[in-house]
């Protein structure tokens, strides 16, 4: 059984630990109120920007020629986008994130190009896969600057012919203590189910393609940024709840190890007590 002192220094080092988690999860909640309004704002913006270009791919103009980030191809090698934090203390968010990137890839049955985003991918997927490129050190208040060259290197390979589909893997804010991966395609372009009487030929300035031709590339780096915006808020809110509890779980201990310190210090009483009566016993008699 450990003595009084080990115990004490126990209680400490925990209390310690305590007054850490305690902090850490203090600052997270202070990072997730703007992490999650970024989030939730750019929803509409996304939502918005998908049904506007789904509806001008699906116009008749582009039917015998469509654009080349809408052709559909048939598969044989598949592009994926990671998307997680770059610290963990995030309970099991980074390993959900990654274990459901790969198990798509494994169930895909082809081969892959992944770009990860945030280190906890990278260091998963740089023992698993063909890492084409890796992007780090995004930040808590990601810029839609940081997007542009994530988006060029999986656009470059489309084109090129290297890749004949494209995913992007993220962790989606559900609540502040709900947030589940998530998978979307960004390529090729989906055009919208337009029924016939939506089918018109509109008129568009310059020309529908010159701006068709502007649109795809700004919806693939949206709908990218907006899986940054998701997975930071789900960043937060995991970490802040992770050493909540971990802050709760230690006070726990404190208090287990207290109760245990003061039963060793009453036994060891106890103990000195029976050793001066026997002594005096063993003096009277």
């Amino acid at each position: 059984m450990p003595s009084a002192q080990q115990l004490k220094r126990r209680i400490k080092s925990v209390d310690n630990t305590a007054k850490i988690t305690k902090a850490m999860s203090m600052i997270a909640a202070s990072k997730m109120s703007r992490a999650q309004q970024m989030a939730l704002q750019s929803r509409p913006y996304s939502e918005r920007m998908v049904s506007l270009l789904s509806d001008l791919a699906a116009q008749p103009q582009f039917e015998d020629d469509p654009h080349p980030l809408l052709t559909v191809r048939n598969i044989s090698k598949i592009g994926v986008i990671v998307i997680t934090p770059d610290r963990g203390l995030t309970g099991g968010l980074n390993t959900g994130v990654n274990r459901f990137a790969a198990q798509h890839i494994l169930n895909s049955g082809h081969q892959a190009e992944v770009v990860t985003v945030g280190k906890k991918a990278r260091d998963f997927f740089a023992r698993t896969s063909n890492l084409k490129a890796v992007f780090t050190e995004i930040g808590d208040r990601p810029s839609p600057d940081v997007v542009i060259p994530i988006a060029k290197v999986m656009v470059d390979e489309y084109i090129a012919g290297n890749i004949d589909a494209v995913y992007v893997v993220y962790s989606k804010y559900i609540n502040t203590t709900v947030q589940k991966p998530e998978l979307i395609t960004i390529l090729p372009v989906q055009p919208a189910v337009l029924d016939q009487k939506d089918r018109v030929g509109y008129i568009y300035e310059p020309d529908s393609r010159e701006v068709l031709n502007e649109l795809v590339p700004r919806y693939i780096e949206m709908e990218i940024y907006h899986s940054i915006l998701e997975s930071v808020a789900s960043e937060q809110s995991a970490r802040m709840v992770a050493m909540r509890n971990a802050t709760d779980n230690a006070i726990e201990m404190k208090s287990d190890l207290t109760l245990e310190m003061n039963k060793v210090r009453q036994e060891s009483i106890t103990s000195e007590l029976l050793d001066i009566v026997g002594g005096v016993a063993a003096v009277e008699a």
